[in-house]
């Protein structure tokens, strides 16, 4: 009883003083274990690393699988990584103890082909590291998320986006070919012109069809600089007229930019930051946006509404990591004064803390509390909707800053993977896609924050049933309200159904359903907030 008391009193502490575990606990925990994971990594690399054996690494896994294939049927449990959940980026907590755990340690860098300009690497590598390789040679991947402890094999299997993805599309458009170690142990290489319904498949599969043990990305080259400019648009019609003509949705003649994305900071107010690769420019000053004293970046972008418009340089690492120090603004409500220059100048450099830490140090009723008092949604809409998309997140929500990233969704046809082919109306003149963007939404909502009556559960549903009424869809590394029926209606499943049929997925691996819903009851969480 003294053991269970004791528990109870360590559970209420870390749920009312989360902000300080962060600070006395997290920041310095996540620095060290970064420290670790560092020098490992470099012995790693110094010692171990070889491309010749990653066959051999291969081999170990498909042995794992055999061994799985000698249970009897009836005892054998559905198959799953055996990477923890709180090492992933996502915000759900898999019950991966439910099922049967294979060793996938995949960490290098295989093959860098100038010539063809594709980067084959195995699916645990990060962004950080694979910026840290390319950008020095004069390259980097065609979709470069903004987190640095995004694994390339994650955002394979699920999806992202970036500021150049006006221009190539979503992550899955930029990978060349997947090579995946089915349920019987077999590798098989997927593309476009090879298993090419495994290949349209894979994303968005979330792990539920095999395991992928090596992709082969897109690269684009590059300059050592992005000339960014910030324009400051009072006006909502304004700033989402703005986005539509620069990302190309007005007219596909119309010359965009390299980069290009959104913060609104208010529904009337926005920034919008323009970038294109360049080389050094005495005329223009050089930020270092991701030092550690400096302010985040979505904090200083909302500068420019007093100052005007701008352009500087900012080096292209540190543009495609801009986000990185505050995750977005979510660091913000678990670290209030985390922007204070005195808290950046002596404890700035601990920053991000791990998202692996923040998981880790999320018990059972810290997940309930944030679930129910934050936000962490990116939803694909079409940008020919956006006044809508703002307008709806600000009644659900209230959340602000909202960030906004154009997007160019292709028409594949039916029946081509779990992602719907856009609506006609959508499609840009004289192209198969048409022009969509991630709405980010980030943090704790109004309601929360001024302590009136908020309905999570009833909001989240709320966005689901707009984003599919308008022929959106929903990432799924965040929560999701859905049944299966509505996660059905947003996502096309036919040829998924036939793939894991066809490959052995089925009774093999979890449905991508069962992995990506929430491991909380949403539904019961949803009427503890109904009017009695």
């Amino acid at each position: 009883m003294a053991d269970s008391s004791y528990k109870t009193r360590l559970i209420e502490f870390l749920e009312k003083h989360r902000g300080l575990v962060i600070v006395f606990f997290c920041l310095p925990a996540s620095f060290i274990f970064n420290t670790i994971l560092t020098l490992r990594r470099t012995l790693h690399r110094l010692f171990f690393s070889s491309p010749t054996r990653h066959d051999d690494r291969i081999k170990q896994i498909q042995k794992q699988i055999q061994k799985w294939n000698r249970i009897p049927k009836d005892e054998r449990k559905l198959l799953c990584t055996s990477r923890p959940n709180w090492l992933s980026l996502s915000t759900t907590f898999y019950r991966k103890d439910l099922c049967h755990q294979i060793d996938v340690d995949l960490f290098d860098i295989l093959e860098f082909d100038e010539q063809n300009l594709t980067v084959r690497v195995e699916p645990m590598v990060t962004v950080g590291e694979i910026t840290s390789f390319l950008i020095p040679r004069g390259y980097t991947l065609a979709v470069t998320l903004e987190i640095a402890d995004a694994t390339l094999g994650g955002l394979a299997l699920g999806t992202g986006m970036t500021t150049h993805s006006h221009q190539v599309g979503l992550y899955h458009e930029t990978i060349k070919s997947y090579e995946v170690v089915l349920h019987d142990g077999s590798l098989v290489r997927a593309a476009a012109n090879e298993n090419k319904d495994l290949y349209q498949t894979l994303p968005w599969s979330h792990g539920s069809l095999g395991f992928l043990v090596a992709l082969t990305l897109q690269l684009v080259k590059v300059k050592p600089y992005v000339k960014l400019s910030y324009i400051p648009i009072e006006g909502k019609k304004n700033y989402c007229d703005m986005l539509r003509m620069l990302s190309g949705d007005s007219s596909p003649d119309h010359p965009t930019a390299d980069f290009v994305e959104a913060t609104i900071f208010a529904p009337e107010k926005a920034v919008i930051m323009t970038g294109t690769f360049s080389d050094y420019d005495p005329n223009l000053s050089t930020n270092h946006v991701t030092r550690w004293y400096k302010p985040w970046f979505y904090k200083y972008t909302e500068t420019f509404f007093k100052k005007g418009k701008h352009t500087e340089l900012i080096p292209l690492r540190e543009y495609l990591l801009r986000h990185n120090r505050a995750i977005f603004w979510v660091v913000e409500s678990m670290i209030p004064f985390g922007n204070n220059p005195i808290f950046r100048l002596f404890l700035g450099w601990l920053l991000p803390p791990k998202p692996a830490f923040l998981k880790f140090t999320t018990t059972p009723g810290v997940r309930a509390y944030t679930f129910t008092r934050q936000v962490f949604q990116d939803i694909v809409l079409p940008i020919r909707k956006l006044e809508e998309q703002i307008d709806k997140s600000d009644e659900l929500f209230d959340c602000y800053p909202l960030l906004v990233y154009p997007c160019k969704v292709y028409d594949r046809g039916t029946n081509s993977g779990q992602l719907k082919a856009p609506r006609k109306e959508y499609i840009v003149d004289g192209t198969n896609y048409a022009m969509y963007n991630d709405l980010g939404i980030y943090g704790v909502p109004g309601y929360v924050k001024r302590k009136e009556r908020y309905n999570p559960v009833y909001a989240m549903r709320e966005m689901e049933k707009f984003t599919r009424d308008v022929g959106g869809f929903s990432f799924l590394y965040a929560d999701i309200f859905m049944t299966k029926d509505e996660f059905e209606q947003m996502f096309d499943l036919t040829l998924y159904e036939s793939v894991r049929r066809k490959y052995g997925a089925e009774g093999s691996f979890p449905h991508l359903y069962e992995k990506v819903k929430p491991e909380i009851d949403v539904f019961q969480v949803g009427q503890q907030f109904e009017i009695k």
